[in-house]
């Protein structure tokens, strides 16, 4: 069965810097658009970025130029690489595989000083 799991959360002071990890299982991964989506206390999930099978990427405006999503299809894992973190980046993180429309359990993430 598809099996998507998140790790490299944590409590990061503001300017900071993490990097998320979805290794997944189960499918044809290097054939498959994957995401980060985010959802926040008191709002709805919301698209992060996601990365093509060709690698081409798609950033939310918020996070363009701060948040670098790749992959490495020898290791069916996508990364979230977030620099210059924000207390309103501060949310549950997710990871999304497009094939299927399976969810990870999510990663904790807490942008505070």
């Amino acid at each position: 069965q598809v099996q998507l799991v998140e790790s490299g959360g944590g409590l990061v002071q503001p300017g900071g810097s993490l990097r998320l990890s979805c290794a997944a299982s189960g499918f044809t991964f290097s054939s498959y658009r994957m995401g980060w989506y985010r959802q926040a206390p008191g709002k709805q999930r919301e698209l992060v970025a996601f990365i093509t099978s060709g690698g081409m990427t798609n950033y939310a405006d918020s996070v363009k130029g701060r948040f670098t999503i790749s992959r490495d299809n020898a290791k069916n894992t996508v990364y979230l690489q977030m620099n210059s973190l924000k207390r309103e980046d501060t949310a549950v993180y997710y990871c999304y595989a497009y094939a299927g429309g399976y969810w990870g359990q999510g990663t904790q993430v807490t942008v505070s000083s």
